[in-house]
């Protein structure tokens, strides 16, 4: 017989105010990338109100600074 191990994930729920704060990205931003795929969907947390896991929100950055690297990688100085 197999036994089913259960990882558990730690994470908070952020509301609006505190992604915009931690993306640097204004609302309609936000609104606009998740419509087009490029940002963390929300999820109802209650009858108004909606939040993002802190997970999903630490990829992004984390995404984002790679992606930023990644471009300057090949750039040089001026004085090199």
């Amino acid at each position: 017989m197999s036994h089913r191990q259960i990882t558990l994930v730690k994470s908070s729920i952020e509301r609006l105010p505190v992604v915009m704060e931690r993306t640097g990205r204004s609302r309609v931003s936000i609104y606009l990338d998740m419509k087009n795929g490029m940002f963390s969907q929300c999820f109802k947390v209650g009858i108004r109100a909606v939040g993002w896991l802190c997970s999903d929100i630490d990829a992004w950055i984390e995404n984002r600074v790679q992606a930023c690297r990644i471009s300057h990688a090949g750039v040089g100085h001026v004085n090199d």
